[in-house]
């Protein structure tokens, strides 16, 4: 290569290296400024030294023992070489290497030991846990070894296992290339192909390498308690396992140490050729082939499978045992439902379970929230609203809860430019609540928080604000993707933030606000903004005057971002939900630690396990991780306006926990006890984590191996009632009730299960807390009775005559479209009350699902049948049918009408279906109109007149049901008007 040409290579090779350099400098750079900012440094600078520590060690040991056996193959070649083709060939290759030998070796060590290091800093938390191991005190049923070596060391064990195989590899083949260059081995000529020299280095590393493989047959036994084995689809080592191939693998472990040295004596010292070393590996491959395989396979067939329930019940025992204490499992209460009672008992309108109820769909309604409350287009709630629970005037109630962002996608064109998405456009404003059993006239939520200011409030809302927060500001949430400046030099510049509209604002000007807090990065020298410009490819940060030395910039600013970026050794819950704590709005979520090499327990997948109807709808689906131990062992939060993380403990008995926390210093976990009880007040169960604990519930609730073997017993998750067909499982539901056999009400989190393969209700799952101590509760029915489930019940409560009816009359004609909300199953009373919430969406454009009946039913969900306008007057009337029960189908208001002619319609009913028709034509023309204060009052006369007419029927004698007219009524318009709030609707 020319002088020209070198000079070129070099500067490519220079600026290549410097804008890599600099890319990872300034990454490395605005991580330490974001981890200072949150004041985890500890965090950033014990994974940064230990990912440099493993890859300088890994680097430097896979680089010495390469380097030194190609040096040690140079140093051992011959000095004389026979005359041959083969040997003038190679003797330009010589030329090149001899004279630079050093810079050769050099280089190649250097390529591999740089990607052997680039692998070994990926294993950084395998070192961690691995150097801060804690005893779990409970040991595995085969070797009595602590669980605690499986989680905590096996990992690394494994994988310096395996850097060791490389490193031998490579030597044996970089050292057979050194000696075939320089003659120490010869494919042609006279005489002996290999020097003695060569062959004792060759032979010394295969000796190496089976010396090796006698450590890894030692560690597969280990492995075995891990890997799928036990028959029915368990893991852990099974009959065959035991009994034939760990003793195996131990024979091959002392068979490996005898060949490793009969490869050195025979090639060096007795026969000094590769005939016997050749004969020895041949030995052990056999050896491996008939005694690790063909055994073990013979025991299989011809022990194991003839008898295999009776060979494999005791490992079948011990896989459920270990799943169940891995899982969180062991300590779930079993208890038999009462006997099923299918007749409505009389105090079930008084029942405060029945009562708390959630109508309030957080799917179906954040439309409403963001359409009645967003007041600007680019306020947003998000797909899903969250579900928590507040004491207000000695009451604890159920409250759907929703933040109101800024949705950067909702901002128009003229919106869209740098300075408004990054300097004015920063914050959302507020807490938005309203009661989980409670409506409008209209169907809307009935707000009680989070209003905009004075002027704001309708007639759907409360007076003033029942849940008070004094900082509703909200900079940092599940929608703010764009990076934010705040904050300004000037005191008495005007403030440029957008905050908040103003009551009559036509202007779009709104009120504005400059941050006070201490979120965000200070940006004011000019190197932080030149570090910042470059990290976003942006000038702005050096050239626009709304960047000043006051200012600080968020980045990084969803909840579960900035969770698993502070403790990145977390899984976090899929559903962050946030909660007024202290007065400020912070965002709570769910930690979880786990491992994949818990003995005996079933490995999952994550994201398979926790996926359901709502994932990726307003939920967060989690990553595909394989894992067989999971625990909820942090609650961490996030302050919605100045970023704060903090992670509180929450299992104290989690040896990971307590080696990550012991690993970062110590003080990296808050203890429980020091929790604020406000906080903890908000705690509940996680989602993702119950999931997990139903699905394997399923099946682990067998605890009796004959009976696990048979698989009779087992469970499943059903599917959405409202859309089987659809294969994704019915999620499950927060209700604050009171099941059988608990001593009060709790906020809980249920769902429902059904027999494998059919759809009769099987048992009922609750997670909740109790004394701040998770709880899992089974309630299960006796296996004779037949309940429906959930997806039964659902057909069974829509094919009712009276009610297919009246949902075609809702779902007027297809213009409009009947939503079911999320069908809950509820033991009261002996029996199984059901409610699920109908909405109604017009087919106008921005229409909003409006509640506007409750599908109600009780027993076998088909007897006792009503759709009513509210919870209590669905009550009422389940209660009304099970006195009026006489046996006759024709006195039942549940059952379906008699076939034939309906009689004609006379008197009273008569007067009732025109005042019917004429109801309906006020709600056509309100529509048309598009005035939805008289959309309102037009469709409280449709429920009124639709009232009147079923009681007309049942004083006739009537079962049939109203006559749907040609013409339906339409829709709700998009925002319809709030009227005064309907408790209990």
């Amino acid at each position: 290569m020319s002088r020209r040409g070198r000079v070129t290579v070099g500067v490519l090779v220079g600026v290549f290296l410097l804008f890599t350099l600099l890319g990872w400098g300034i990454d490395a750079y605005t991580d330490w400024l974001w981890f200072n900012e949150v004041a985890f440094t500890n965090v950033f600078t014990g994974v940064l030294k230990t990912r440099l520590l493993l890859f300088v060690a890994i680097s430097l040991a896979m680089a010495l023992i390469i380097g030194a056996n190609l040096y040690l193959a140079y140093r051992l070649r011959p000095m004389l070489r026979p005359h041959s083709a083969e040997q003038a060939t190679l003797e330009r290759y010589r030329m090149i290497i001899a004279p630079r030998i050093g810079t050769w070796i050099t280089v190649v060590c250097a390529v591999i030991g740089f990607f052997a290091g680039l692998s070994a800093q990926s294993r950084w938390k395998d070192w961690m846990l691995f150097r801060n191991a804690q005893p779990f005190g409970v040991k595995d049923p085969q070797f009595k070894v602590d669980i605690g070596f499986y989680v905590f060391e096996y990992p690394f064990w494994r994988y310096l296992l395996g850097v060791g195989f490389t490193a031998i590899v490579l030597s044996v083949i970089g050292a057979l290339a050194v000696h075939y260059i320089f003659g120490g081995v010869r494919l042609q000529g006279v005489g002996d192909r290999m020097t003695s020299a060569a062959r004792a280095h060759l032979t010394t590393l295969v000796a190496f390498f089976v010396l090796l493989k006698a450590v890894a047959y030692i560690l597969d036994r280990r492995a075995l308690l891990l890997e799928q084995h036990v028959s029915p689809g368990l893991y852990g080592a099974g009959y065959t396992d035991v009994n034939a191939l760990l003793p195996a693998k131990e024979i091959l472990a002392y068979i490996s140490i005898v060949v490793a040295i009969a490869i050195i004596v025979f090639s060096n010292a007795v026969m000094r050729n590769l005939v016997w070393p050749g004969v020895a590996l041949g030995l052990l491959a056999i050896s491996a082939v008939a005694i690790g395989g063909i055994y073990p396979l013979a025991v299989q067939n011809f022990q194991v499978q003839p008898s295999l329930q009776d060979k494999e019940s005791p490992y079948i025992a011990r896989s459920i045992e270990a799943t169940r204490a891995a899982f969180g499992l062991d300590k779930t209460q079993v208890s038999a439902m009462p006997a099923p009672n299918t007749t409505p008992p009389t105090n079930l309108p008084t029942n405060t379970s029945a009562q708390n109820v959630r109508l309030i769909d957080p799917q179906l309604v954040s439309e409403a929230f963001t359409q009645s409350q967003q007041v600007r287009g680019f306020y947003d709630f998000g797909q899903k609203l969250d579900v928590d629970r507040y004491k207000l005037n000695g009451t604890t109630r159920d409250y759907v809860v929703g933040v109101r962002e800024i949705n950067d996608g909702q901002l128009t064109p003229q919106q869209r430019n740098w300075l408004n998405r990054h300097t004015v456009f920063t914050h959302g404003y507020g807490l938005v609540a309203a009661p989980a059993n409670q409506v409008c006239g209209g169907g809307l939520p009935y707000f009680v928080s989070g209003f905009l200011g004075t002027g704001q409030q309708a007639n759907c809302s409360s007076p003033k604000e029942e849940i008070k927060v004094d900082q509703p500001r909200v900079y940092y949430g599940e929608q703010a993707t764009e990076y934010a400046i705040v904050g300004q030099a000037d005191k008495n510049k005007n403030p440029v933030e957008f905050d908040r509209p103003q009551p009559g604002d036509n202007n779009n000007a709104g009120e504005r606000y400059t941050y006070t807090g201490t979120g965000g990065v200070p940006i004011g020298s000019t190197f932080r903004r030149f570090v910042f410009a470059i990290k976003n490819a942006e000038s702005n940060f050096l050239l626009s005057d709304a960047v000043n030395s006051k200012s600080r910039l968020m980045y990084v600013r969803d909840p579960r971002s900035r969770v698993e970026k502070v403790a990145p050794f977390l899984t976090i819950d899929g559903d962050p939900y946030p909660a007024v704590v202290e007065g400020r709005i912070k965002w709570i979520l769910d930690g979880y630690t786990t491992s994949s090499s818990y003995p005996y327990a079933q490995q999952i997948n994550l994201q398979q396990q926790t996926r359901d109807e709502l994932t990726d709808r307003g939920t967060f689906a989690l990553a595909r991780d394989n894992v067989n131990y999971m625990r909820n062992s942090v609650k961490a939060t996030v302050d919605a306006y100045d970023g704060t993380v903090t992670l509180y403990e929450f299992d104290q008995q989690d040896p990971v926990l307590k080696a990550w926390n012991q690993a970062f210093g110590g003080n990296l976990i808050v203890p429980k006890d020091h929790t604020p009880p406000e906080l903890s007040d908000h705690f509940r169960y996680p989602a993702d984590l119950f999931k997990v604990q139903r699905n394997l519930l399923a099946r682990f609730h067998v605890t009796n191996s004959a009976e696990y073997f048979s698989g009779q017993d087992f469970w499943q998750v059903p599917n959405a009632p409202d859309n089987p067909d659809r294969q994704v499982q019915q999620p499950p539901y927060y209700l604050n009730v009171q099941l059988p056999g608990q001593d009060g009400t709790r906020f809980q989190l249920t769902s429902a299960v059904t027999p494998n393969n059919r759809q009769n209700l099987a048992a009922m799952i609750s997670g909740s807390y109790v004394d701040n101590e998770p709880r899992l509760e089974v309630l299960e029915l006796p296996d004779q009775t037949v309940i429906p489930g959930p997806v039964q019940v659902h057909q069974k409560m829509t094919n009712n005559a009276a009610v297919r009816s009246e949902l075609t009359l809702l779902s007027n004609s297809n213009q409009s479209q009947v939503l079911f909300g999320n069908l809950i199953s509820l033991p009261i009373g002996d029996g199984m009350l059901y409610v699920e919430p109908v909405y109604v969406k017009s087919g106008q454009e921005n229409a909003v699902p409006l509640l506007q009946k409750v599908l109600m039913s009780y027993g076998d969900g088909g007897e006792y049948v009503v759709l009513a306008d509210s919870l209590k007057a669905g009550l009422e009337e389940l209660v009304a049918q099970g006195k009026n029960q006489t046996g006759a189908s024709g006195g039942n208001p549940g059952k379906p009408p008699a076939s034939g002619t309906p009689p004609a319609l006379t008197g009273q009913l008569a007067q009732a279906a025109a005042e019917l028709d004429q109801a309906i034509a006020n709600v056509k023309a309100a529509q048309q109109s598009g005035d939805f204060t008289r959309w309102g009052q037009a469709m409280q006369a449709l429920d009124t007149a639709m009232t009147n007419f079923q009681n007309a029927q049942k004083a006739a004698g009537t079962s049939g049901a109203p006559v749907v007219p040609s013409t339906p009524a339409s829709g709700a318009p998009s925002a319809p008007p709030s009227t005064s709030p309907t408790p209990g609707s």
